[in-house]
């Protein structure tokens, strides 16, 4: 007897963590946690100043993901000092949330934007930043964590960003060649900035530390934009990916509606 397809489904086929930023709007941010954490979603953060790091342990979530930097960019060398400094500020947060992987980005966002705006990357400014991730990958051996260097569109989101196409992500955490750096894949900005999804995943395989997924254009759940979702959660399957999908996104109407949208499209059947 054939099974139905409603039977051929049962769990998503990742972990799955949703960003409690964009989310649960309405609730103060402890209790956005708890109801992620209910859902049965770990949970990821941006930045942690500002925030009851300890009251968000207490919650007993778990916390997929969180930014491992304040400030600096990689590419200028006073500025690349600035940015180990504090991702080094950073850890202690982590470690109270059992965060394993803490984001990176090639440069300082204020509002989404660049701090320093820079719009044409020399040599000079290449060698900077590999230096700067291998001195962040031997932070991350010391302290039991995988730094994630984010892809950015500069298009729409973070104009000015140095450095932040995917294939510029893939080719630093390659070159720095140590599990302690690693990619984080946001497919969100990944479409808007290059496409051809499902040939990025294939070639970033080993190099991808975490996925973060929205759909475009509107940065909602999947199912709202233009993205195949199901497609993309068949690919990181094809390559063996076993690690986080997490959704950084806004949710288009209902949000405990947006998050079962999300586990829908990376919950695979058997023939998949």
């Amino acid at each position: 007897m054939m099974s139905s397809p409603e039977n051929r489904k049962s769990e998503p086929a990742f972990p799955l963590a949703v960003c409690a930023e964009m989310v649960f709007l309405d609730l103060p941010f402890e209790e956005r946690v708890r109801r992620i954490d209910d859902l049965g979603f770990a949970v990821e953060i941006w930045f942690p100043q500002g925030k009851d790091i300890k009251a968000l342990a207490a919650t007993g979530a778990t916390f997929s993901s969180m930014a491992g930097y304040l400030h600096g960019n990689i590419v200028e060398r006073e500025d690349a000092r600035t940015f180990l400094k504090t991702a080094e500020q950073t850890l202690e947060a982590a470690a109270e949330l059992g965060c394993p992987r803490l984001v990176v980005h090639p440069a300082e966002l204020v509002e989404g934007k660049a701090a320093k705006p820079m719009f044409q990357v020399n040599g000079e400014m290449w060698l900077t930043a590999l230096r700067t991730l291998e001195k962040l990958a031997q932070l991350g051996e010391q302290a039991g964590v995988t730094y994630c260097l984010e892809n950015l569109n500069t298009i729409v989101d973070h104009p000015g960003v140095p450095i932040a196409r995917a294939k510029d992500t893939l080719a630093l955490v390659e070159a720095v060649g140590s599990p302690h750096v690693r990619m984080m894949l946001d497919l969100y900005h990944a479409q808007i900035g290059e496409g051809n999804l499902i040939s990025l995943i294939e070639r970033a395989d080993g190099a991808i530390g975490e996925v973060q997924v929205a759909d475009v254009p509107g940065r909602c759940e999947p199912g709202t934009g233009e993205i195949y979702y199901p497609a993309v959660a068949r690919a990181l399957k094809r390559i063996g990916y076993k690690g986080t999908v997490g959704l950084e996104a806004y949710a288009s109407g209902d949000d405990t509606e947006a998050l079962a949208r999300f586990r829908e499209a990376f919950t695979l059947g058997q023939d998949d």
